[in-house]
C-alpha cells in the first residue's frame, strides 16, 4: 500500500457535504481512507470569485498506479458536478481534488505532476497537511527550501 495524499476543495453548492461525499467516494474507490484535515474556509486562489472554498488534506493508502488515482479522481468530480478541468483558467466549481503526493514518487507527465508542483505556495493545501501529517508538510517545505538555495 502507498501513501496517497489529496488535496480537496470547493466553492460551489453544499461545499461542505460535497467534501465528505468526495471523501467517501475516494474510500470506494482508491483504498483505505486513514484520516483528513479539519475543512478550512480559504479566498479563491489564481482567480476572482465571490465564493470562498472549503479545503482539506487526506490520507488515504492505495494499491493504484498513479495514472489510475488520476483518473478514478477525474471520475469522481465529474460524478460530483465538476465541469471538465480547463487549461490554465480557475473557475468556481463545485470539487476540485488534486494528487500532492504519492509515496515518494516523482512524476512529470504532461496531464501528471507528482508532487503537485504548486502545493507549497498554497496555504491552502500546506496548512490541511501540516495538520494530517506534520512530518511530510515539513519535509515538503525543506525540499523548496533546498532547491531555492
Amino acid at each position: 500500500m502507498t501513501d496517497l495524499y489529496l488535496s480537496l476543495g470547493s466553492n460551489l453548492g453544499n461545499r461542505h457535504m460535497l467534501l465528505l461525499m468526495a471523501i467517501e467516494a475516494l474510500a470506494q474507490q482508491i483504498g483505505q481512507f486513514v484520516r483528513c484535515s479539519s475543512f478550512i474556509e480559504t479566498e479563491p486562489w489564481g482567480f476572482q470569485s465571490q465564493h470562498p472554498f472549503l479545503n482539506a488534506v487526506a490520507l488515504f493508502h492505495t494499491n493504484l498506479t498513479p495514472r489510475e488515482v488520476l483518473t478514478r479522481t477525474q471520475e469522481i468530480e465529474c460524478s460530483l458536478g465538476r465541469i471538465q478541468k480547463t487549461s490554465g483558467t480557475y473557475k468556481d466549481r463545485t470539487i476540485d481534488i488534486d494528487i500532492l503526493l504519492y509515496g515518494n514518487e516523482h512524476i512529470d507527465e504532461p496531464d501528471l505532476h507528482i508532487p503537485h508542483p504548486l502545493m507549497s505556495q498554497r496555504d491552502f493545501v500546506m496548512r490541511p497537511l501540516k495538520e494530517v501529517a506534520p512530518d511530510v508538510a515539513m519535509r515538503i517545505s525543506k525540499e523548496i527550501e533546498n532547491k531555492n538555495v
